[in-house]
Formats: structure tokens, C-alpha cells, sequence
């Protein structure tokens, strides 16, 4: 029987319905007895160490939940970790890249209903969770709607649906059929010697701009006087900008040169970014700004934010994003 602790952190999946709408919960009866059903096939052990809806986790919780699962990853077979759902693809990637060389299942789970409804996806969801300890799926991992992602490759894609998430640029861990789980023949990243790592450092002064036809480049100087450490641009598609009329190349140099990094993802969700095809993306290259290539924006935005968090030098910083740490980039 495996060991299985369980971090709550709050969410849809805690929540009841409050005077200002639904309002997450410590503990509640609903939740603490449907872990007592699964107590039939697994050692659960429930703590929970935040009460937020997750429009409210940041940096400071992301350092927090990987602490907790780094302290008590040793006495357990596998965490699983009860989150909203709204940022659980920007706290399961960036726990992918604090949590290095992780040699045991960390699985984030919530549902889009609580589980004080009938009609709640909480009981399947933790199932999903719970079966991936029990199959060892190491590596931080999303479970939801008899599906598993790996946490660096997922994005929130529906506000309402159960069908929530999508594995993008990235085949899914598994899925759960009528026959039981079916693994995906693709492992996690070949784990190094050592053991797992906690690299929990961060920067927060991060933004993300997504461009639109006409931006103003003077929001350049916006983010330079603000003293933004890094920046994550959303081009056009495979990686593009405008530079007639409003050239904002030259506004992007003068970031870098003033030791920003600039990291330039595609605003469209599935395929790599590739600036080099364009005139467009070429101007961008010159720059000195640094390609995410195939990553989400949640993964780029996070591995922008940890990596500062190690280094301020920007050739490092290319490096970093550069290197596959958990199976965030795959050219």
C-alpha cells in the first residue's frame, strides 16, 4: 500500500459558498471523507498548509508548497498536492524547475466544482492523483479529467469544462481507461545522480507582455524604470514584431543592454517559435533576446523567474533556457 501525503492548499475543490461567492476551506467534511474512502487502497495523510484561491498564490506560496514537499519527500511514495486551478499550470511548472531531479510522483489536482456538489469532478480527480503515486510517475505531474500532464507542459484552456487542461507541445503522461491507467511509452527526463534537489530561489520581478498591432514601445521604458529584472514578450506568431512606425526592436535592445532578459515566446499555443524564418523575428534576434521555443508561456514566464533566481548574468540565463531541466522544451 502506498504512502501518500496530501498538501491542500484550497481552491475550487475546498470551497463553499460564502457571502462574495465561493470562498476554499481548510477542511472540509466532504473532502476528509472521500480521503477516508481511498484510505481503502492507500496510506493517505492529509495537512493542509495554505487556504487561498489560487488567483492568490505567488512566489512566496510557490516557495512554501516546495519546501513542504521537499521536507517530507523522503517519508512518503508520492505527494499529491490539492490546488485551484485558475495558476495550478504556473505552480506545477515552476515546482518542476525548484524541485531538480525529482525521483518521486509530486501530483497537483483540484476539480471546477466542489466537492460539496454531487455533480463535483473532485472524487475522479484525486483518484487520477492517487494512481499516478501508485504507478510511480515521477516527476511533477497536473491530473485531471483522467488525464495526466507533465507540470511544465500544461495550460489552463477551458474556464468551465472538466476537460480543463491540455498538454501542449507535449504528449500526456497517461490517461485512465475502462482497463485501468495507460502510461505514455515517453518517460520523464533521465534523472542525474545525487538525488532530488531543492533550488527554491526566484525572482519575482517578472512581466509578461503579450504584443498587439500598434503597441506602444514606450511601455519599454515603462518596464525599464520599474526595474523589471526579465521579461517574457508574446510575439506574433512564429515570432514576430512590428518595427514600421512603431519600431519596438529598438526599444527591446536598450532592455537588454540595460541587463533585462528578454524572453520571446509565440502567442500561439501549439508549435515552436522560431524568429529566424521572418524579417520580423530577425530584427527581434538581433536584439540579444533569448527563444523559449516550443515552452508554454506559463513554463517560459516561470523558468524566467527561477532562473534570475540563480543568476543575473544574462549568458547563464541563456543557458538555462537552453538546458531541458524537466521536460519543458523539446528543440
Amino acid at each position: 500500500m502506498k504512502k501518500v501525503l496530501l498538501l491542500a492548499t484550497g481552491g475550487t475543490i475546498a470551497s463553499t459558498q460564502g457571502p462574495d461567492g465561493l470562498e476554499p476551506q481548510p477542511a472540509p467534511s466532504e473532502l476528509l471523507h472521500a480521503l477516508e474512502e481511498f484510505r481503502r487502497w492507500y496510506q493517505i495523510d492529509y495537512r493542509p498548509i495554505l487556504n487561498l484561491d489560487s488567483s492568490n498564490i505567488q512566489a512566496e506560496e510557490w516557495q512554501l508548497i516546495a519546501r513542504a514537499v521537499y521536507q517530507e519527500l523522503s517519508h512518503y511514495d508520492g505527494i499529491v498536492i490539492t490546488h485551484g486551478t485558475d495558476t495550478m499550470a504556473y505552480t506545477a511548472s515552476m515546482l518542476s524547475f525548484m524541485l531538480q531531479n525529482l525521483d518521486k510522483p509530486v501530483v497537483l489536482t483540484g476539480s471546477q466544482i466542489p466537492i460539496t456538489s454531487r455533480l463535483s469532478d473532485a472524487r475522479s480527480n484525486l483518484a487520477t492523483a492517487l494512481a499516478a503515486v501508485e504507478q510511480d510517475v515521477y516527476g511533477v505531474s497536473i491530473a485531471f479529467n483522467h488525464k495526466l500532464i507533465r507540470g511544465c507542459r500544461a495550460v489552463k484552456v477551458r474556464t468551465m469544462s472538466f476537460d480543463a487542461f491540455e498538454s501542449v507541445n507535449s504528449p500526456e503522461r497517461g490517461d485512465i481507461l475502462a482497463s485501468g491507467i495507460r502510461l505514455a511509452p515517453e518517460g520523464a527526463p533521465l534523472l542525474q545522480q545525487g538525488g532530488t534537489k531543492l533550488c527554491d530561489a526566484l525572482c519575482n520581478d517578472v512581466f509578461l507582455l503579450k504584443l498587439i498591432p500598434g503597441t506602444n514601445p514606450k511601455i519599454f521604458d515603462t518596464l525599464l524604470n520599474m526595474q523589471y529584472k526579465g521579461v517574457v514578450l508574446e510575439a506574433f506568431g512564429a515570432g514576430g514584431l512590428h518595427f514600421i512606425r512603431r519600431d519596438l526592436s529598438e526599444k527591446i535592445k536598450q532592455l537588454v543592454d540595460n541587463g533585462v532578459a528578454v524572453v520571446v515566446c509565440s502567442q500561439c499555443l501549439y508549435e515552436p517559435s522560431d524568429c529566424s524564418i521572418y524579417e520580423v523575428g530577425r530584427r527581434m534576434l538581433a536584439t540579444g533576446i533569448i527563444q523559449s521555443c516550443d515552452m508554454t508561456t506559463e513554463a517560459a514566464v516561470t523558468k524566467l523567474m527561477w532562473a534570475l533566481g540563480q543568476t543575473r548574468e544574462l549568458a547563464e540565463i541563456r543557458r538555462i533556457f537552453a538546458t531541458n531541466y524537466a521536460g519543458e522544451i523539446s528543440c
